[in-house]
């Protein structure tokens, strides 16, 4: 049976076709991201709930397999990136409204398109929302992880100086990227202090677990400060939580994917996972040490 989200049946093993505006769209990839497994434990219950039988995914890109009527943007064959606000794109075929849809570059892996929308839009954002000028340094926590990966690239073509945050395995890469890795935990203050000269300008927080007190402690100003997860510090200080949410159109979705196709950003890919192993996916990502992205492929 074919796997189809976001649609009923016209049949066994047939999905249903789209409606007015609506494109059905074959997956070749599509990510996961850790708001979806944060969702799926209920850490984000009044934020963001879920009922069973819920989806999951966002983030998608493949060949648009058909379109409903009064679609103008795409035709059938098409290859696309995009997304679903229906937590629906962990599937063999997706319904997908033709606004939510962006051509692919050929300069975009698939295993990037499939993981652009989440990560990319988000650390889009977050980069925007402490208003980097030339010359102002950034501090990035998880660094090296899916959003992070993009936000410092984002940060140092803006011209930022850029210190991030992540484990002595991922410090080559960003050393290669262009950026001053420090590593966490204890005494990281003394060591982000040491690597600005004791300047911070503005800090993202892409973790979580205290990095937003980390960033009033370095003497940032709240209105420079942006966290995607850490709600109750954001609330507490009065920082930023600019996020998907504030940057997520296919317009922004496409200019990223420019930057990747001109060879500005990369999106470092951790795993691929077959769809069947959504499961082990998912527990590789909850160890919150991965480099980049982990995608699914139907």
């Amino acid at each position: 049976m074919v796997d189809v989200a976001g649609a009923g049946w016209r049949g066994v093993g047939t999905p249903a076709g789209p409606g007015s505006g609506q494109v059905l769209v074959e997956v070749k990839t599509a990510a996961i991201n850790p708001g979806e497994a944060a969702i799926r434990a209920g850490a984000f219950a009044q934020r963001w709930p879920a009922m069973f039988p819920s989806g999951q995914g966002s983030d998608l890109a493949g060949i648009v397999a058909e379109v409903g009527p009064g679609v103008t943007r795409v035709m059938a064959g098409d290859e696309v990136i995009g997304f679903t606000d229906n937590r629906a794109s962990h599937a063999q075929f997706v319904l997908v409204e033709q606004g939510n849809l962006t051509p692919r570059p050929s300069g975009v892996p698939w295993e990037a398109a499939g993981s652009l929308y989440v990560a990319g839009t988000t650390a889009y954002a977050a980069v925007r929302a402490v208003s980097l000028a030339p010359g102002d340094t950034l501090v990035v926590s998880a660094a090296a992880g899916g959003v992070g990966s993009i936000a410092v690239q984002l940060a140092t073509a803006a011209g930022a100086t850029v210190i991030g945050l992540a484990g002595p395995a991922n410090h080559d890469w960003l050393a290669g990227h262009g950026v001053i890795p420090v590593v966490y935990g204890d005494g990281v203050s003394d060591r982000i202090r040491d690597a600005s000269g004791g300047r911070v300008d503005a800090f993202l927080d892409a973790f979580g677990g205290g990095y937003v007190d980390l960033a009033i402690d370095l003497g940032v100003r709240p209105e420079r400060i942006d966290t995607v997860i850490d709600f109750a510090a954001a609330e507490r200080y009065a920082v930023k939580t600019d996020g998907n949410a504030a940057a997520g159109t296919a317009e922004v979705l496409a200019e990223v994917a420019a930057l990747i196709d001109k060879g500005v950003v990369e999106i470092p890919i951790a795993k691929v996972f077959p769809l069947a192993e959504v499961r082990d996916a998912y527990r590789e990502l909850e160890r919150r040490h991965t480099r980049g992205k982990i995608v699914l492929r139907p």
